[in-house]
């Protein structure tokens, strides 16, 4: 087997979408389906023991295990090498999938430019014989500030084009996900890559392997592709007047393409930070930003969604989502220690978030 990166496509190659890739069919349904049911999920603070400057395990999996059960349906961890640094997402999951029985894992998200295409693909395969169907990724081509692009001149990977080279890495991944099938490609030919003999990668837990969401915004082009390519889409939307219209877009879009209107599960990356004292609330989240991304609350809030008071409060503000069409939602705790606030969040944010969710699922109505 062997793998060549290019800057030009060969002879022979798929066709072309808008940004250069080589062209992929609308990918077959697989692992988890869309459902109308709402989810609600909860990410691991990989990033917060970072900042605090401790890399444990133990803690990371007893969280794990807490939000379980507690009932959270999913469990996620972030991804990033140098600029918000933080352990491996892949390895943390494995072990966070054995240490649990029922709960979804996933990235929230990986970028698949830190690593060798094939590598990256034995790495999540490798995940998948852990979690079975419990996985999801959500993938990301680079959140746009400086730090990332100098982790990705880190690793050698480029990051001009990056959107074209994730929607091709997530191509030759669903190629050597199902190269070992009877009648399937073996070899890869796209503009950035080419491989061969993708059927000698261990083949993944499941046929075609996890579902792949795109984390983007809602520009034409991002949903153009979330609806084309990807099994899921999830943005961290501050408004959710705009996630509606970019969810029913969406729709739109996958059913235009042939793959049906309910093809895409619609997610939602959203931080929370519950106190009952409101003001409170807010300065423990504006101290989480500045020291998690640098940048002060009111800078990230232009581009992320965040929410803080009163767990009643916050899950009012979900509500926003959940009625717009959102049936997935990642929340991170907006805390240096966010463990306290775990509790609360399901205790009184989730059945009030989840009541509402099943109230539109019967009634069938959605905005």
């Amino acid at each position: 087997m062997s793998l060549r990166q290019t800057g030009h496509a060969p002879s022979g190659a798929l066709g072309r979408d808008e940004h250069g890739s080589a062209a992929w069919a609308p990918p077959a349904t697989h692992g988890p389906q869309p459902t109308r049911q709402l989810r609600i999920g909860v990410l691991l603070p990989t990033r917060e023991q970072a900042i605090n400057g401790t890399f444990a395990a133990a803690p990371l999996l007893e969280f794990a295990r807490e939000a379980e059960r507690l009932g959270f349906d999913s469990l996620w961890a972030g991804d990033s090498l140098t600029a918000r640094p933080r352990l491996d997402p892949l390895v943390v999951l494995a072990a966070a999938a054995a240490a649990t029985e029922r709960i979804t894992v996933g990235t929230a998200a990986l970028t698949p430019a830190l690593r060798h295409p094939l590598i990256g693909a034995n790495m999540v395969a490798s995940l998948g014989h852990v979690a079975a169907d419990r996985l999801v990724l959500g993938l990301g081509s680079g959140f746009p500030m400086p730090e990332t692009e100098q982790e990705f001149a880190s690793v050698g990977a480029s990051f001009a084009g990056r959107v074209g080279r994730l929607d091709e890495i997530a191509d030759l991944w669903r190629t050597a996900w199902r190269a070992g099938e009877a009648g399937r490609p073996t070899d890869f030919q796209g503009k950035y890559w080419q491989a061969e003999r993708l059927d000698r990668l261990p083949a993944p837990a499941t046929a075609g392997g996890p579902p792949l969401w795109l984390a983007g915004s809602d520009t034409p082009k991002v949903l153009a592709r979330v609806a084309t390519r990807y099994d899921g889409w999830l943005p961290f939307l501050p408004d959710a007047e705009a996630y509606g219209r970019a969810r029913r877009r969406i729709a739109e879009l996958a059913e235009e393409a042939g793959r049906g209107p309910d093809a895409v599960t619609p997610a939602l990356y959203a931080t929370v930070t519950v106190n009952h004292d409101r003001a409170a609330a807010k300065a423990e989240l504006e101290h989480y930003i500045t020291h998690y991304y640098g940048r002060s609350l009111e800078q990230m809030s232009a581009l992320q969604a965040y929410g803080w008071g009163s767990a009643e409060s916050c899950a009012e503000w979900l509500g926003g989502y959940v009625r717009a069409g959102a049936r997935h939602l990642v929340i991170r705790v907006g805390s240096l220690d966010p463990q306290p606030q775990l509790k609360e969040i399901a205790e009184v944010l989730l059945p009030a978030v989840r009541a509402l969710g099943q109230a539109i699922t019967v009634g069938g109505a959605q905005s």
